[in-house]
Order: C-alpha cells, then sequence, then structure tokens
C-alpha cells in the first residue's frame, strides 16, 4: 500500500488533474460515490498540490467543476429516466435512503442539492432525484454551483492541510513511512465508512423489522 500512494503522489501533474477530475465527477454523473467518495478524490488532490505534484489554484477550480459538471450530468439522467431510473434494482438495498432523499428534497428545494453535497449519499443521488422531479435547470444550477464550490474548495484545502503533516512525517522518517501512514489513513477512513454503511443498513432492517411486526400484531391479536 504505500507504494502505491508513492506512485500516486509521484504521478505527473495532468495525470494528477486527470484522475481527480474523473473521480469527483463520476460520483454523482454514474454514482460512482457508492464505491469511491468523491470527498476522497478531492483530498487526494489537495494532497498531490501540497507535495508539488499540482496548482493548489488549479486543482481547486478542477474539483469544483468536476462536481458541478458531474451534477449536471445525473440531472439530465434523471430527468429523461425518471421513475425507471429509481426503480432499478441496483438501488433495492438503499430504499429506505433514497425516499429520506426525496423527502428531504420535497422539504427543501434547492437547499436540498446544496445541503446534500456535504453528505455521501445524497451527493451521489440528489442530482438524478432533482432531475426527477422537475426541478428547474437554472434553479438546480445555481444551488448545484454554490455546493460544488463551497464542497470543492473546502476539501481540496483540507488535503492541503493534510499533505503538510504528510511532509513533516516525511523529513521526521523518510518517504517510505510518510507513505504508509498516509496509506493507513486512507485505510482508516475506508474501513469508517464502511462500517457506517453496514450500521445504517442494520438499522433500516431493524425499522423495517420493527413496522412488519406492528402491522402484524393486530391480526394476531385477532
Amino acid at each position: 500500500m504505500g507504494s502505491f500512494v508513492s506512485a500516486i503522489l509521484g504521478m505527473p501533474p495532468q495525470l494528477a488533474y486527470l484522475l481527480v477530475f474523473a473521480l469527483v465527477f463520476a460520483e454523482d454523473a454514474i454514482f460512482v460515490g457508492f464505491v469511491v467518495p468523491g470527498e476522497t478524490a478531492a483530498v487526494l488532490g489537495g494532497v498531490l498540490a501540497n507535495q508539488g505534484h499540482a496548482d493548489i489554484w488549479l486543482m481547486a477550480p478542477f474539483v469544483v467543476v468536476a462536481a458541478i459538471v458531474g451534477d449536471t450530468v445525473g440531472y439530465e439522467i434523471g430527468k429523461h429516466l425518471g421513475p425507471r431510473l429509481l426503480g432499478f434494482r441496483v438501488f433495492d438495498k438503499h430504499r429506505r435512503k433514497l425516499e429520506d432523499a426525496q423527502a428531504f428534497l420535497r422539504r427543501r428545494g434547492g437547499w436540498a442539492v446544496f445541503l446534500g453535497r456535504f453528505v455521501a449519499f445524497f451527493r451521489a443521488m440528489m442530482p438524478a432525484l432533482a432531475g426527477a422531479s422537475k426541478m428547474r435547470y437554472p434553479r438546480f444550477l445555481a444551488f448545484n454551483a454554490l455546493g460544488g464550490l463551497a464542497w470543492g474548495v473546502g476539501f481540496t484545502l483540507l488535503g492541503y492541510v493534510a499533505g503538510a503533516s504528510y511532509d513533516v512525517v516525511a523529513k521526521a522518517a523518510g518517504r517510505d513511512i510518510a507513505a504508509v501512514v498516509l496509506a493507513i489513513g486512507v485505510v482508516a477512513f475506508v474501513v469508517w465508512r464502511v462500517r457506517k454503511s453496514r450500521a445504517e443498513r442494520r438499522n433500516e432492517r431493524n425499522y423495517r423489522g420493527g413496522n412488519a411486526e406492528a402491522e402484524a400484531g393486530p391480526e394476531g391479536e385477532g
């Protein structure tokens, strides 16, 4: 893993920009966020900039544009596919979250698009839900751009600051050890996300099981 991280940190600037842009874009456009959270790519972009493998003044706009364009593609997919998209079997295990996202969109409108940018599942699905709900595109674009700007700049700068810590470890213990430390941090983040997702699924099952028992209760008593 250490050599893998070192390889990422040593990639040419053009490839670094392309990789970060592609990951952030794909999260919202084709729902890759279920596998690779976009904020991970944004933070990685900031780390690369801190290490001199990219320019922070270019990386941050790249992340922001990728977020906005990715959301726009997601919006168009939802607009044209609509209910058919939400009926895909791949979303069955996320049905409760989809219902929550739809309810949030109905309550908050454009602000749901902005706030959804900061929640992993909502970030991946909110653009498609906004398109499926026939939200006017100018309104969607305004909140999408505002959220993309705040999120993109914020997480890229977070990675830039984290990159300074990487540099401190590298100077004290060498690049290989620093790469291992960074790799452990990435793995810990992924493990935390997986555990959180499993806990949410367990809560979902318990919620559904509780509802099923409550509905069956009166019949059983009769």
